[in-house]
């Protein structure tokens, strides 16, 4: 996992599936940290129409410019729906953050052919 992770930490374009406006969640956290290491992030949250200024995108399929890897900070019922699109859009990388996923999400993801990362946060790999 940890090859994978350096690939992800190379890819500059992510999205943060679950990101939010209010800064003690890990969903505003993961996105804040990734636009001050100067990564192209993009929010996805159907409930919030900004962040801080940066417009909030319903889904990935909302999005014109796929990202190469997603961040998942929902919850798991939540992160099976974020697979299917992953899989479906020909995104390559999926990173769960610690909550966000169960055994059955991780082996969609997995038999979807995605290169997955699980039991690391994001937070932390950026601060290495």
């Amino acid at each position: 996992m940890e090859q994978i992770i350096q690939e992800m930490l190379n890819e500059k374009k992510w999205a943060v599936v679950g990101a939010h406006p209010k800064p003690e969640k890990y969903g505003y956290k993961i996105f804040k940290k990734l636009l001050a290491h100067d990564y192209q992030a993009t929010a996805i949250n159907p409930v919030y129409d900004m962040i801080d200024g940066h417009k909030t995108y319903g889904s990935l399929r909302d999005l014109e410019d796929k990202p190469t890897c997603v961040n998942v900070v929902v919850n798991p019922e939540r992160a099976k729906k974020v697979v299917e699109e992953v899989i479906d859009l020909g995104i390559e990388y999926i990173w769960f953050q610690p909550g966000a996923f169960n055994e059955e999400v991780i082996d969609m993801a997995e038999a979807g052919g995605l290169k997955v990362v699980y039991h690391a946060c994001v937070l932390v790999e950026l601060d290495r």
